[in-house]
């Protein structure tokens, strides 16, 4: 995890734009270097490190004696890299793993470069000799990338939003910067004042789809056909391999662990791959919550059972109110979960840093959205829908959980690592068929349950504990973070500033007094950017005016049961 930054044909001067830089220094604690282009005075690249992999050669942009010509900022993780390189016979002159960008890039171009990357990563490649730069992003943006282009060639590419937005340009003074697309590759031209020219923005690769990259990959081979056994099989072999390839690092790792199904089922097999790994550390888990919330007796229980280091953070409303700014200003949306749900991650994030060597931390985001595991997911009028809308969520991530989990703990500099999006594990779950996907007795995610059922990984009332509103995991149903935020909100915003919303606000209007006032946060850090969010995050099939899980009539009727 780091902060990767680069000006293409900037008409102010660097030393005065390189101070932008500077804003997303938290995404990399370790180290920080500016380098200008050779050739290029209106060219540079701002890189923040955080040091996982190859404490000695890492900086970048990395350079090598091979390829003189190339550049490259990237921020992410290639598993496959030594794969590839034995594969291919590649001479590397760093143990870094995106040198491999470089040498797929010279042996086949950019297309044939990023279909290869089994991993996650944003990132910016400068070719002078064929005078091209290209811009990429891992399929569902676990790692973030944002752009702002003018019309007259002037290009800027930053991890994060924040460390764009007071660039100086003399065509324009409202630069306009917006995320760039997941699963994307853009190829521009270098011209020679340094301007660059869009030439071709391609789609390279869907969640659905098997990667090109799982041809050389190590999984053991899977069985044919969709049988139940046959299924539950493939997918403890895929998700196994999904975090044992994530062990790569030189740091610490530790795992977020909120005693619900997913952060559960990874933190145990987590553990298991450390042992089978001969990690001499014992595998720290963290939870946080409000006291005797549901979320840390249920943690406690697993912790337990797994053998871990536990460490309980606990918080009150006041110190979960006091974070809202700080929180917003960090994820740079005003998207209403989101900002819920971020607070407790980010104030467990910051115990880690303060209080740890942990710094490559697992967690359980994305399950959700694939295996459906939202409770709206119950009313889903077919097996079709629930695909469809799964895969619309798997699309957005990059607007929300994705987002969420990125931005809270790059903030205090921790590297998020993220094995229900592994590209093979998830485009497997994509393939089967839609009725087996489903929620069924009653009971989301039936099948990831089914599949670890007989493993022993977990205590069954851990693998089979229904979803709860994170607002309500963290606090409890009676007086939940969602109460104590309503109740907050009532005294900040009143009737009269709710009636001229729409004239404040006339795109994405907050229709509840909590969205005023997380707008109002945004709008103060961040005027004028209101599109980056492009709607609301809202359940389906059912008639919500709240995003909440508490507000779900089948939420309801669990809590009183």
């Amino acid at each position: 995890m780091c902060g990767i930054w680069a000006l293409f044909g900037s008409d102010d001067c660097l030393s005065v734009q390189c101070l932008s830089a500077m804003k997303i220094a938290h995404r990399g604690p370790d180290a920080f270097r500016f380098e200008n282009v050779n050739g290029y005075t209106n060219c540079c690249f701002g890189f923040h490190r955080l040091a996982v992999v190859d404490p000695l050669f890492g900086m970048q942009p990395i350079r090598v004696r091979k390829y003189p010509y190339l550049w490259l900022c990237y921020n992410g993780e290639i598993y496959n890299h030594k794969a590839l390189q034995q594969r291919f016979e590649f001479e590397y002159q760093t143990n870094v793993d995106g040198e491999i960008i470089l040498h797929l890039y010279d042996k086949g171009g950019i297309e044939k470069t990023i279909c290869m990357l089994d991993g996650v990563f944003a990132f910016i490649l400068l070719d002078t000799a064929n005078k091209k730069v290209f811009l990429g992003r891992d399929t569902y943006g676990v790692r973030p990338l944002f752009k702002a282009m003018t019309e007259d060639g002037f290009l800027a590419v930053c991890s994060e939003a924040k460390g764009l937005v007071s660039l100086k340009h003399s065509t324009t003074p409202f630069l306009k910067v917006e995320p760039f697309l997941p699963g994307h590759y853009e190829v521009l031209d270098l011209k020679p004042n340094g301007k660059v020219a869009s030439v071709e923005m391609v789609k390279y690769h869907h969640c659905t789809d098997e990667p090109l990259h799982a041809i050389y990959d190590s999984v053991e081979k899977l069985f044919p056909g969709f049988d139940l056994e046959t299924v539950k099989n493939n997918l403890r072999i895929l998700f196994d391999n999904a975090i044992k390839k994530r062990l790569m690092t030189d740091r610490r790792i530790g795992c977020l662990l909120s005693g619900g199904l997913d952060s559960s089922l990874v933190a145990a097999s987590l553990l298991k791959q450390l042992k089978e790994a001969q990690v001499q550390y014992p595998l720290q888990t963290f939870a946080i919550g409000m006291e005797d919330s549901p979320d840390l007796l249920a943690a406690r229980k697993v912790a337990n059972y797994i053998g871990s280091e536990h460490h309980e953070v606990l918080f009150n409303s006041e110190e979960g109110i006091q974070a809202l700014d700080e929180v917003i200003f960090s994820l740079e949306t005003y998207d209403i979960t989101t900002v819920r749900a971020s607070v407790g991650m980010y104030l467990i994030s910051k115990y880690i840093r303060k209080n740890t060597d942990s710094v490559v931390i697992f967690s359980g985001e994305g399950s959700d959205e694939l295996t459906q595991g939202y409770i709206y997911f119950h009313k889903a009028p077919s097996p079709e829908k629930a695909e469809e809308e799964s895969e619309r969520l798997l699309k957005e991530l990059y607007l929300f959980d994705v987002l969420r989990a990125d931005r809270t703990t790059a903030a205090h500099g921790l590297e998020l690592r993220v094995p229900f999006l592994d590209h093979r594990f998830s485009s497997y779950y994509l393939s089967l068929p839609p009725d087996m996907r489903i929620p069924k007795n009653g009971i989301e995610k039936h099948l990831l349950r089914e599949t670890f059922e007989d493993s022993n990984l977990l205590p069954k009332e851990i693998l089979w504990r229904p979803k709860e509103a994170f607002s309500d995991g963290i606090t409890s149903v009676k007086n939940s973070w969602f109460k104590i935020l309503q109740d907050y909100v009532e005294h900040q915003v009143d009737d009269e500033m709710m009636s001229a919303a729409s004239q404040k606000f006339p795109f994405n209007t907050p229709k509840t007094k909590e969205g005023y006032f997380y707008r109002q946060i945004f709008e103060r850090h961040y005027p004028g950017r209101a599109d980056w969010l492009t709607h609301y995050w809202m359940p389906k099939w059912i008639n919500a005016t709240d995003p909440s899980a508490r507000t779900l009539t089948h939420y309801k009727s669990a809590a009183k049961a």
